[in-house]
């Protein structure tokens, strides 16, 4: 092998880069041909037809392009949004902050559930459903990173395959990494910026087994809990919290053999119900059926959140909730910037492994050593300038 084959790195790959660029080649073959020549449109080698993408978009570029419900140019607003640059996070507040006069009438709708209740089915087929009466439906997850393995639970809109190739549908997975207040904040802006795009309805997945749904909750209006048969094992990998949050349960794949037994789980969750504290004043939580696969219990799911925008907005509930949204939005925003400055602190950070090693050591106690990195930091901002977040 080591005869017939001789490795070669890419002229693209980083100096300091690891072994995992490198390429096997067969010896006796000098180069490898690029077979794309030929095969590409001539208009974009001279750059003609860059006209539809252009490589960089200016402010006005991301405002109308949302605003005219450009799917694309929604993509690459969502982009901005997700940037952790600091450069790229002012430009994104100045194009939500032109764009906020178009969101605040689309439905939110977060759906959570343990893995394994046919969420992304439930979701494809009941966007599906929306989309032919007239709707145009996005979907976003959130999904912050594990801080142990670096992955997610959640999967990408390959799952959603037939719902992604419709053109009023828009399917966002949440993006990787990063503390939960920071994929909220970020979603958050990415539901907005649907919103804006002319989207009406805004899913939101989580993943049924984390904090992840109370901050979806404190983001939609209607919050859904998928759920399967067989309640009394199943009540044991749902947390009564999550319960709590919920204005209906669903339990999915209601067909087949299996309808006997989702009936039976149905009183079984009724009966729980009864015990439950309402999420939503004036609103009573009920378990219902449903089907993906056979498409059953769907229009009798979106006729209950339709009598529950209704009755809350009669009530003045869909308003205070939406101020509340508003508020917890400001407070996560508050939360990370503050996180932001203490940890991007140049002298905080030359402080950090003397202080750290104090810790370890038993030194100083990590009150202690908390008091003294605030106190830098506090000696350290007031003499320098205060950043704005939003200009320049």
């Amino acid at each position: 092998m080591s005869e017939k084959y001789t490795t070669e790195r890419p002229d693209w790959v980083p100096e300091d880069a690891d072994a995992k660029f490198t390429t096997s080649v067969m010896g006796g073959i000098e180069g490898i041909k690029d077979l794309t020549v030929g095969n590409i449109n001539p208009k974009l080698l001279n750059g003609t037809g860059m006209s539809h993408r252009k490589l960089v978009l200016s402010e006005d570029d991301y405002v109308e392009g949302v605003a005219r419900g450009d799917r694309m140019t929604l993509s690459r607003a969502i982009t901005l949004i997700e940037s952790n640059s600091s450069k790229h996070f002012k430009r994104a507040q100045r194009v939500l902050q032109r764009l906020l006069p178009k969101t605040g009438n689309a439905l939110r709708i977060g759906i959570t559930g343990v893995p394994g209740a046919g969420k992304s089915t439930m979701i494809e087929a009941f966007g599906n459903m929306l989309c032919d009466a007239g709707h145009r439906v996005a979907v976003l997850t959130v999904d912050p990173t594990s801080s142990v393995t670096k992955g997610s639970i959640l999967g990408d809109k390959t799952r959603m395959g037939t719902l992604s190739r419709r053109p009023e549908a828009f399917i966002r997975p949440s993006p990787a990494g990063g503390t939960l207040g920071g994929v909220a904040r970020k979603s958050r802006e990415t539901m907005l910026l649907c919103e804006a795009a002319g989207y009406d309805v805004i899913i939101i997945e989580t993943v049924g087994v984390g904090q992840s749904e109370t901050t979806v909750r404190s983001m939609v209006d209607f919050f859904l809990l998928v759920v399967l048969t067989g309640a009394g094992d199943e009540l044991q990998g749902i947390k009564k919290g999550i319960m709590e949050l919920a204005d209906a349960i669903v339990i999915n794949k209601a067909d087949g053999d299996n309808l006997v037994k989702a009936k039976v789980a149905r009183g079984q969750y009724e009966r729980m119900i009864e015990f439950i504290r309402p999420a939503t004043p004036g609103w009573e939580t009920h378990a219902y059926l449903a089907s993906a696969i056979e498409k059953t219990g769907l229009a009798e799911l979106w006729e209950i959140i339709r009598i529950f925008r209704e009755k809350t907005t009669k009530s003045g509930v869909w308003k205070k909730r939406r101020d509340g949204q508003l508020l917890d939005w400001m407070n996560s925003m508050i939360d990370e910037h503050l996180h932001n400055l203490f940890f991007d602190d140049a002298v905080v950070r030359g402080r950090m492994p003397e202080v750290k090693d104090a810790v370890l050591s038993g030194g100083i106690s990590p009150t202690q050593a908390v008091a003294e990195l605030l106190s830098v930091f506090d000696v350290h901002r007031a003499a320098g300038r205060q950043v704005d977040l939003f200009t320049n």
